[in-house]
């Protein structure tokens, strides 16, 4: 299948194209240049994978939970994709992703980004199948319904470990992060064997959490 995939969630974004067997990925990690390097980066992946936005087979992204600006940047790209020349886009969780390259371990899989504010967003996973949804948690809130065993996996892996320090539990990791564009190729692909629909025009990145300005307002209303 012809695709292309984004994950913007956190400040290090992942841009894949993928044509049949040949898969082309470009990693950007450059801070506040990310928006305006975006659009080039898709341009270039799909011409150095041989194939133009109209032969796409499908287009797929992380869709949160994630960065507000980062993740309205993935949305912005692949909706005007979506739009312009009907390619089906779908949405995969975030914390999803980052668990998919882990799904075959004999452990309980903990997929974590750091939300600050002393708290993760977070989802458990056990023989493929969720056993913690995705939510924001305080990190005692999650000691209390995990296993005396867990690997975690997710850009902040490291961050929880050392904040989970004395719990008593073991957490297992490792020092690197899959490139999620694989799993999102993949995960997409078994959505499309399931026949699940792709997002519809309105559908949009989903936080967990309101924003800044939200808050602000809910406080004062």
């Amino acid at each position: 299948m012809k695709s292309l995939a984004i994950d913007s969630a956190v400040t290090k974004i992942f841009i894949a194209a993928k044509n049949d067997d040949k898969t082309v990925t470009v990693i950007l990690d450059i801070g506040m240049k990310q928006s305006e390097s975006l659009l080039p980066a898709v341009d270039s992946v799909l011409q150095r994978a041989g194939i133009t936005v109209s032969e796409l087979d499908y287009a797929v992204l992380c869709n949160g939970p994630g960065s507000f600006t980062g993740l309205r940047l993935g949305f912005s790209a692949l909706k005007a994709i979506n739009m312009a020349y009907g390619v089906p886009l779908y949405g995969v969780s975030t914390l999803l992703t980052y668990q998919h390259p882990f799904s075959s371990l004999p452990y309980t899989l903990l997929s974590v980004m750091d939300a600050k504010k002393d708290h993760f967003f977070a989802a458990a996973y056990e023989h493929g199948t969720q056993i913690i949804p995705d939510g924001e948690y305080a990190p005692d809130q999650l000691a209390k319904q995990l296993p005396e065993t867990v690997f975690v996996c997710g850009m902040d892996a490291e961050v929880f470990i050392r904040r989970m320090e004395g719990t008593g539990k073991t957490f297992i990791t490792i020092p690197f992060q899959p490139v999620t564009t694989d799993s999102l190729f993949d995960i997409a692909e078994q959505m499309i064997a399931r026949n699940e629909p792709p997002l519809k025009d309105f559908d949009g990145p989903v936080y967990l959490r309101a924003s800044e300005a939200e808050e602000a307002l809910a406080a004062r209303g």
